[in-house]
């Protein structure tokens, strides 16, 4: 599994004008809602939730990745937004964050879902894809970008 093929335009949104993480968050869940592998959007909403109260997902690098093993999806889901300004995420680095990944799979994929956070942890991690991450002024920019950073990456 790929990034770019767990990604679509309908999941990606840029320049959020948002100035909390819980908003946020809730603006990241309300774009999967309607995804063909949520069975269980409130399931979802409570994992993910509870995951970030056990540990922020304020990864570092102004990035931040709210993730959960869930029984509210069938299949992994994956939405990607950029902030139009940077907020406070508690992140481990405590610096804020710009760029946000929402991420969730079947409980039984634990194995995968932790290779999809090591990929994009790995690919966002570096500092020219994240300037051009922020600087993406579409939907179909950002894909393209995944696209061709991943050609090299080997598959999960």
């Amino acid at each position: 599994m790929k990034i770019e093929s767990l990604l679509s335009e309908k999941y990606i949104v840029l320049n959020l004008d948002l100035s909390r993480k819980s908003l946020v968050i809730e603006k990241m869940l309300s774009l999967v809602a309607d995804h063909p592998g949520i069975a269980d959007i409130g399931k979802l909403r409570e994992d993910v939730l509870k995951r970030e109260q056990d540990m922020s997902t304020g990864i570092g690098k102004a990035l931040a990745l709210p993730h959960a093993k869930s029984s509210g999806v069938i299949r992994p889901v994956m939405a990607f937004a950029t902030l139009l300004k940077e907020i406070d995420f508690d992140s481990i680095d405590n610096e804020p964050v710009k760029i946000i990944f929402l991420l969730a799979t079947p409980e039984e994929m634990l194995a995968e879902h932790l290779k999809l956070l090591g990929r994009i942890t790995r690919l966002a991690g570096r500092e020219e894809v994240r300037q051009k991450l922020v600087l993406a002024r579409s939907s179909q920019e950002v894909l393209e970008l995944f696209r061709e950073e991943e050609k090299d990456f080997p598959q999960i």
